[in-house]
């Protein structure tokens, strides 16, 4: 054990430098770092006024990394930047070799002090990111099953001024218990070339070890002053006390919506449209010929698959509406399903846009995911919009999802863990059909492609930065909080509305008023010109506005 502890001051000993030489930098680094940090910040993070830790508390094998690791997830998917330090990770880079449970023995003296020294080298790190790399929470992932390692915790956040909020898993059904140790805790580090029967003995007995100490939360007098949550047996049950902040409250959101249950989520995009051959984004258009034959090989692929429960959602927009029909199967329209507006570009091609909003195209290459079309959504906004499909995915059995590329994207992200950079550029082809699979901390992935020839409509990445006189010199935000876009915005129909009949599109594109006007971009002429540029009258630019 001796041993043990000169790993520990020697892993403590290394921080403290890295915190020392970090302390070192300029200022005008941290000027930059913090300002990379903002840019990758959403609505959400706005929402928090201090950094909050989340602690995890239960006894071995009650699914407390699962929730952290899916609570982190998505949290960061939309866009609160979050980070999970498991302990048990501290207690293998100190401790090299796991050897049985008496390690986690309550008299074992030598053992409790490295646990000790490992959690407090962990709250550093948590100090560390939270003040230094732009984190917002903190997931300490640990049993923190005694109330003294819990006052630990407290006082480590009072003195930097965080907040606090518990997960607490209680869980008393022992088939639930036995499955978890054999899906995940087979595979641990802590047992490696071990047989099945030998890791359920020892983890049991390890169990046992932290039973002896274990104080569950007390909500009705020691802890009734405190936040958190109390997920009794997987979700059958919640007890919630006192949420301090809008942060807890989707913690709380979130971990009331997840199940854990076998179920498997299909993904693909519509069948080839017309405006996908022509190379047009947005709009509603109807399916091509290849579409419509992607839509009976899907059909084909459901019965093939025996997918007899499937249920299954599509977009409000008809090519996702005529791909499902095919199936003969009810289904449900969701409106957020749509595909991301783009605006003023709907209906064009990346070679109109570029000609005639050169501008707007080099900013969208230049933040693919924050920029905002003028009019429309930004990736961003869309993973806001997307945020109930998650939690009803989350709840839900087998569900085939008929969507869009950027749609598919968004929610690929999510279950990927893929961050905001890759989100914009995942490969999402048409006429393939994605199978995700939850597994025990993350998800599988099966593709399968159903052989029917389609246009490709990915853009990929540009390798090059544009250039510095292409774009304007400052980004300009639309309120406090929201995603890169230009100055100027022009509210328009999503399709068609009154007095903007198919026949009476325009022929060429909008121009924005910045084109028109080299001020103000509110007021009478401004109207006057959004008026114009779009074709419907002063009544329906109201509606439009308000709406």
């Amino acid at each position: 054990m001796q041993d043990g502890r000169t790993q520990i001051r020697a892993i403590m000993a290394g921080r403290q430098q890295r915190a020392a030489a970090a302390a070192d930098g300029s200022s005008e680094a941290r000027r930059t770092d913090i300002r990379a940090t903002e840019k990758k910040c959403s609505w959400a993070s706005y929402m928090t006024n201090s950094p909050t830790v989340i602690v995890m508390i239960g006894l071995p094998a009650r699914g407390k990394t699962y929730m952290g690791k899916k609570l982190t997830r998505y949290l960061n998917w939309i866009g609160v930047p979050t980070k999970v330090f498991n302990l048990g990770v501290y207690r293998r880079e100190a401790v090299q070799s796991y050897k049985s449970f008496d390690f986690f023995r309550h008299d074992n003296k030598e053992a409790m002090e490295i646990r000790k020294q490992c959690a407090l080298v962990a709250l550093e790190d948590v100090k560390a990111y939270l003040n230094e790399e732009g984190g917002q929470i903190a997931v300490f992932d640990a049993t923190n099953t005694t109330r003294e390692r819990r006052d630990l915790i407290l006082n480590f956040a009072k003195d930097n001024s965080y907040k606090v909020f518990f997960v607490e898993s209680i869980c008393d059904d022992p088939d639930v218990i036995a499955t978890n140790i054999l899906d995940v805790k087979v595979s641990s580090p802590d047992y490696p070339e071990r047989d099945r029967e030998s890791v359920m003995e020892d983890f049991l007995k390890r169990i046992e070890c932290y039973k002896v100490t274990y104080k569950p939360l007390d909500p009705d007098e020691l802890d009734k002053n405190r936040s958190f949550i109390q997920v009794i047996n997987v979700g059958r049950s919640f007890l919630v006390n006192r949420v301090q902040d809008y942060i807890q409250s989707k913690i709380v959101y979130y971990l009331m919506n997840i199940h854990v249950h076998s179920h498997s989520i299909y993904l693909c995009r519509h069948g080839e449209s017309h405006h996908n051959v022509e190379g047009r984004i947005g709009g509603d258009a109807e399916l091509s010929e290849r579409g419509k034959e992607f839509s009976a090989a899907l059909k084909g692929f459901v019965e093939e698959h025996r997918l007899s429960d499937l249920k299954v959602w599509t977009s409000q927009l008809r090519r996702t509406i005529q791909t499902a029909e095919e199936l003969g199967v009810p289904y449900e329209q969701w409106k957020i399903l749509n595909e991301i507006d783009a605006g003023v570009c709907e209906e064009m091609s990346y070679e109109m846009i570029e000609e005639t909003y050169p501008e707007e195209f080099a900013m969208r290459d230049q933040d693919k995911y924050h920029y905002r079309y003028p009019g429309g959504e930004s990736y961003q906004d869309l993973v806001q919009r997307l945020e109930p499909v998650i939690m009803e995915l989350e709840r839900q059995g087998n569900v085939l999802v008929i969507c869009h590329q950027a749609v598919m994207r968004c929610l690929l992200a999510y279950f990927l863990d893929k961050s905001a950079d890759d989100l914009p550029y995942l490969k999402c082809p048409l006429h393939t059909v994605l199978k995700l699979t939850p597994v025990a901390y993350g998800c599988k992935v099966d593709m399968f492609d159903l052989k029917v020839e389609a246009v490709n409509t990915h853009r990929d990445r540009p390798l090059n930065k544009v250039p510095a006189n292409t774009v304007p010199p400052a980004f300009l935000r639309r309120n406090s909080f929201t995603p890169l876009s230009s100055q100027d915005q022009i509210k328009r129909p999503r399709l068609y509305s009154v007095g903007n009949p198919p026949q009476a599109r325009k022929t060429q594109a909008p121009t924005l008023p910045s084109m028109q006007f080299s001020e103000a971009s509110e007021g009478a002429e401004l109207l006057q010109s959004v008026d114009s540029v779009n074709g419907f009258s002063a009544a329906d630019t109201d509606n439009c506005v308000g709406s």
